[in-house]
Formats: C-alpha cells, structure tokens, sequence
C-alpha cells in the first residue's frame, strides 16, 4: 500500500466555486474503524478529509478486504456519487478518527447542473483525482507483480 496525495480541492477550484461549495458543507467528526461506506453501495455523499486517515478498500471473496489506498487531510474520499449509477467502486474505513467536511451528493450535483462552469470545474478535478489514483495503483502493480528493475527508475 502506497499513501498518495491526490489533487486537493482548495488547488483545484476557483474560491468562489470552493465557496459555494464549503457553503453546503457539514462538519462531521467519526470515530477510528467507522465504515463510510461499502462496495456496491449507495453513493449519496463524499468528503475532505480535515484530520485523520482514510483506507480505500476492495472486497476480497473468502478474505479480509484489501486496503489500495490511504487518504488524508485535504482529500477527496469518494467519486462514485458523480458518476452514474451513483454506487460506491470501493469501500472506505476511518483508520484514526476523522474531522471532514462532508458533503450531500445529490445537491452538489443539482448544483453543478444549475452553474455549467462549477459542474465543468468540479468534473475536472474528480477526474485529476480518477487519474492521479489511477496512476498510484498501476505502480503499485508494478512494485507487487513486475520483474525486478523493471519499474519505473527509483
């Protein structure tokens, strides 16, 4: 497992979308080994991290799930509720308690509706997000699964 930043919402919005967006926000403080959410589930919501560790994890059949990645402050957790069937691609675990600002997906995305420019900005940076976990794991296969010294230069 690799800890990775991914692109931060405060880098990636104008202020005054960030602004409109924070407006909508819900402070929420949940407790270490709280689930936020399940693979397959409903994708209603999201957060940024404020303090705290988030594991994104993948159901294993027959064994524990498999931790991919480790969020924390300033990142996104969560992108399914953009995309339809709006259901979570992952599960997701607090590994320490958590302060984030949480987030109502259906408003956000009434918003982003209303305001093509917000929805146009906020699209991208999921899609920053998408590519740059996208980028971490084919590494980790990489480092788990390549013949040794040929990965990428260290």
């Amino acid at each position: 497992m690799i800890a990775t930043t991914t692109p931060r919402m405060g880098q990636a919005l104008p202020a005054a979308h960030r602004g409109r967006l924070m407006s909508v926000a819900r402070q929420v403080n949940i407790p270490e080994g709280a689930r936020l959410f399940e693979e397959g589930g409903r994708a209603d919501r999201f957060w940024i991290i404020r303090s705290g560790t988030v594991a994104l994890d993948m159901h294993v059949p027959g064994r524990r799930s498999a931790v991919i990645e480790s969020l924390g402050f300033g990142e996104l957790v969560g992108w399914s509720w953009l995309f339809e069937p709006y259901q979570w691609q992952l599960g997701a675990e607090t590994m320490s308690p958590v302060r984030a600002h949480e987030f109502d997906a259906a408003l956000v995305r009434d918003m982003c509706d209303a305001d093509a420019d917000l929805g146009r900005q906020v699209g991208h940076w999921v899609g920053e997000v998408l590519s740059h976990r996208l980028h971490a794991a084919r590494v980790r296969l990489l480092d788990l699964y390549a013949p040794h010294g040929s990965g990428f230069p260290r």
